[in-house]
């Protein structure tokens, strides 16, 4: 929310994350092998619960969508992270320097982090980590 006296909007940094392929967790190409397995090698004077299975491609399909969404919000994010750090160009900005003291400056330009590296603004020649910035101001 904007500041009234000084028309300033504090600026949050997120760090994006990235998911981790966990190898005992199932894959897609896994899970229709195993039901087309069970399909195929089923007793036919027992045949395999259907209820059950149409339960498990449901559960499944909805995993399926839920990763689909992950990825949309995490390229929403990263577009966000994006705009963020372009509006700071040419802002007068707050930060806690080296030495833990406040220091103000402009921001000349913002180079944006990965998953490994964090965002860095350029203030008035100096690095400054995104984290660090705790006020952004009109210049």
């Amino acid at each position: 929310m904007p500041d009234a006296v000084s028309g300033a909007a504090p600026v949050a940094t997120n760090t994006a994350t990235t998911t981790v392929d966990r190898g005992d967790q199932m894959g897609k190409d896994t899970f229709l092998r195993l039901l087309v397995a069970q399909m195929k090698f089923q007793d036919p004077s027992n045949p395999a619960d259907t209820n059950q299975m149409m339960s498990q491609t449901a559960t499944f399909t909805q995993v399926e969508k839920l990763q689909e969404i992950a990825k949309q919000n995490a390229s929403m994010l990263a577009l966000q992270r994006s705009s963020s750090a372009g509006a700071m160009v040419g802002q007068t900005v707050t930060y806690t320097d080296d030495s833990g003291a406040a220091a103000t400056g402009v921001v000349s330009s913002v180079r944006l982090g990965s998953d490994k590296v964090e965002a860095v603004a350029t203030v008035d020649g100096r690095q400054v980590p995104l984290g660090r910035i705790t006020h952004v101001g009109k210049a």
